[in-house]
């Protein structure tokens, strides 16, 4: 059995058994505990990072002191700040772990070299980014488009597996509204 990764990538892109130990060299594994930050605001985001096991949520902390979540990922999923990975400056978000997690990181100093190695790499990294695009902006639509219980809706049909994993607290800073709101939602949806 490969590591989790390396399956994934054989999902995209044609890799040859021999090279997944010289692929998964050029990566970092990081254990984290419950509600443990790969970084923190102000920080500089050094890596991109796969989950492995686990889930990992993005959030950052608006003028009023709360927490608002734009992103969860669970296994075989990537999260970062690209902004701040791309940039070299400091983040404005935190990357926390939800639940223990055991994530990939694929630093930014290496990843030239990993691509140049394993050239069909760059393309699994172009179709990851698409697709995480393109989730961003179904998320950004339905967050203006949609009503609060429309956008619960979607949410809880098309992302079961998130719906039913994360604290309801999370859930609802996602999706930008209280706690207290989320749970009348579901309450309403049970009767």
């Amino acid at each position: 059995m490969f590591h989790p990764f390396i399956q994934h990538l054989k999902n995209y892109i044609a890799v040859q058994d021999t090279d997944a130990d010289s692929i998964l060299s050029f990566t970092d594994t990081i254990e984290l505990k419950k509600k443990q930050n790969l970084f923190a605001e102000g920080q500089l985001c050094r890596a991109n990072y796969f989950v492995v096991k686990g889930c990992l949520r993005m959030f950052f902390i608006d003028d009023k002191g709360t927490e608002q979540t734009t992103h969860f990922a669970i296994e075989n999923w990537w999260l970062t700040d690209h902004m701040s990975l791309l940039s070299r400056r400091p983040t404005d978000f935190c990357l926390q772990a939800v639940e223990k997690s055991i994530v990939l990181a694929i630093n930014n100093d290496v990843y030239e070299g990993l691509i140049r190695q394993f050239p069909a790499i760059e393309s699994y990294f172009r179709i990851m980014h698409q697709r995480a695009l393109a989730a961003s902006q179904y998320r950004i639509k339905y967050l203006h488009d949609f009503s609060k219980e429309e956008a619960y809706e979607h949410f809880s049909k098309n992302e079961p597996a998130f719906a039913q994993r994360i604290p309801q607290y999370l859930l609802a800073s996602y999706l930008g509204f209280t706690p207290e709101y989320l749970s009348e939602l579901r309450k309403k949806r049970k009767s």
